[in-house]
C-alpha cells in the first residue's frame, strides 16, 4: 500500500493545520490508519490512530484535546486536525496504515514497527 501525506506547513503558535493522508494499492479495501511524528533529535512518537470503522480511536496524551483524527472511508483517507499548535508540535508527521486487525490501534504506540505501511512525511513547524 502507498501512503501520500500532505498539509504540513509553518505556522505561529496557537494556529491550526489539517494533515491529510490517502492510501492506495494493497489487497484490503480499507485500513486502520493513524499518525506519528518525529522531531529533530528525537525518536518517532505516536500521535493518533483510528481503526477502519472508526470505532476505536487513540491519542497520545500530549495531543489530547487539541488534535482530532478522522477519516473518509470512501476515499481511504485519514485526517489530523491540529488546533492550538505549540512549538513542541514541530516535527515531521508520518501517516501509517495497517490491515484491519493486524495490529490493534491500541498497541500502535508500543509496536509501531509492526505496521504495514508508512507515508513519506510532511513537515509541521510551529514558531513561538
Amino acid at each position: 500500500v502507498q501512503l501520500q501525506a500532505s498539509g504540513g506547513g509553518s505556522v505561529q503558535a496557537g494556529a491550526s493545520l489539517t494533515l491529510s493522508c490517502t492510501a492506495s494499492g494493497g489487497t484490503f479495501s480499507n485500513f486502520d490508519m493513524g499518525w506519528f511524528r518525529q522531531a529533530p533529535g528525537k525518536e518517532r512518537e505516536f500521535v493518533a490512530a483510528m481503526n477502519w470503522s472508526g470505532s476505536s480511536i487513540y491519542y497520545a496524551d500530549s495531543v489530547k484535546g487539541r488534535f482530532t483524527i478522522s477519516r473518509d472511508n470512501a476515499k481511504i483517507m485519514v485526517y489530523l486536525q491540529m488546533n492550538s499548535l505549540k512549538p513542541e508540535d514541530t516535527a515531521v508527521y508520518y501517516c501509517a496504515a495497517d490491515p484491519p486487525g493486524n495490529t490493534i490501534v491500541a498497541l500502535w504506540d508500543v509496536n509501531p514497527n509492526a505496521l504495514d505501511a508508512w507515508g513519506q512525511g510532511t513537515q509541521v513547524t510551529v514558531s513561538s
